[in-house]
């Protein structure tokens, strides 16, 4: 048996904000990351729409990209004081996130984190307050979502929380709040929904539900992407549309090694001044996971699919997931995303020499490739990785090496 989770109520379209003045409860919190929401005046318009529902409202502002957990616990706390029956978070996926294991702390004081990460057997949720997600980025999807990405900084790990109760009650996509979102992050947030997409399609926990949600993703990202990024606001209305598709897709399929990767190495050479955005990764080893997955008869076929979709052309299998992994990596050319971490730098363009030094990156290349195969999302790959196997697929994706293997 299968399951199948999307939020209660989800209200897109311009203007689609407007849809908070239909909650039903006594206080609401709302939780935000930086202050774009607060710059632009969407925070001021949640606000309003809340107290126009009949609500007292209180702010948990500053959440930080890659949420850490003493902020999921500071929020928590809060929470706690202000005693709130519905959570509004609102932004990009780090706020969303941060907010949703607040929420988990909120509702279960005695969780620990620890606790958290056991996947799929979190307590039951919604007896304090139930939960509405705002997207402002069209990536992570975390609206409509299961999980939940939060960096311990202590590790220099991020972990994936991930339990059909973490689903919010009500999600809101509105275009008008992605129009904001500058052109790089437009870049990443868009190739991580691609890479959702494709790693749902081809995931062991694929079904008839997930694939057409994938499947069109797919097509929309393909089409308005790069003009997305390059200022087409028609563009960047409809990804605001194809990244939730995705999210649908992956929050019911869940995911592969891409995300496991990503997940192991964004946070791991923290010490060398910058993170590996979360996006940038997933771009840079997609194709590189592909080519490994594409080994298995079924994922093959799955990925030759999609390249029969997007139109790329290919007589035999093998030619159409080519064809796939070229197309890929001339939209990384496209969105100015490096090809491996090696060209990667602290700013996330390509560049000669990357921030992570090769010495750096080969010293602690076994602890990351263990962590990536204990990763969550590893369950539902196509090919399960060695130790071996896995140390090579990063190695590929250092270097820009071919993977024959």
């Amino acid at each position: 048996m299968q399951r199948f989770t999307l939020p209660r109520d989800l209200y897109h379209g311009k203007g689609a904000l407007e849809a908070l003045k239909t909650l039903k409860g006594k206080k609401a919190m709302i939780c935000v990351g930086g202050g774009s929401m607060k710059r632009l005046g969407f925070l001021a318009k949640a606000e309003e729409y809340l107290k126009e529902a009949g609500m007292e409202v209180q702010l948990f502002e500053g959440i930080e990209p890659d949420p850490s957990v003493t902020t999921v616990m500071r929020g928590a706390k809060a929470m706690e004081e202000f005693e709130p029956d519905w959570i509004v978070a609102m932004g990009g996926g780090s706020p969303i996130d941060a907010a949703k294991a607040m929420w988990i702390k909120y509702e279960h004081p005695e969780c620990t984190f620890e606790d958290m990460c056991k996947v799929f057997a979190l307590p039951e949720l919604r007896k304090k307050a139930h939960f509405c997600a705002v997207s402002s980025t069209s990536g992570t999807a975390t609206e409509v979502t299961c999980f939940s990405i939060i960096t311990d900084y202590d590790k220099g790990i991020k972990y994936p929380i991930a339990d059909f109760g973490i689903a919010p009650d009500v999600a809101i996509v509105d275009p008008n709040l992605a129009e904001t979102m500058p052109q790089k992050l437009t870049a990443h947030t868009g190739m991580d929904a691609m890479t959702h997409a494709i790693e749902a399609y081809v995931s062991t926990a694929h079904c008839n539900y997930t694939d057409p949600v994938a499947i069109w993703a797919i097509r929309m990202i393909q089409r308005d992407l790069v003009n997305s990024y390059n200022g087409d606001m028609t563009a960047r209305d409809n990804m605001h549309d194809a990244q939730c598709l995705a999210g649908q897709a992956f929050s019911n399929a869940s995911l592969g090694i891409v995300h496991s990767m990503a997940h192991k190495t964004g946070a791991a050479f923290a010490d060398y001044g910058a993170h590996i955005i979360h996006g940038a990764a997933n771009a840079m080893y997609l194709p590189k996971v592909i080519a490994f997955n594409a080994k298995d008869p079924e994922a093959k076929s799955r990925y030759a699919f999609i390249a029969d979709e997007m139109k790329l052309g290919g007589n035999t299998e093998d030619e159409k997931v080519a064809n796939l992994i070229a197309k890929l990596r001339s939209m990384n050319d496209a969105l100015n995303i490096p090809h491996c971490i090696k060209h990667y730098g602290k700013d996330s363009y390509p560049t000669e020499q990357g921030f992570v030094p090769e010495d750096v990156f080969l010293e602690r290349l076994p602890e990351i490739a263990k962590n990536a195969i204990g990763d969550a999302c590893t369950l539902t790959n196509p090919r399960k990785p060695s130790q071996e196997e896995m140390e090579k697929l990063l190695k590929a994706c250092y270097y820009d090496t071919e993977v024959d293997f």
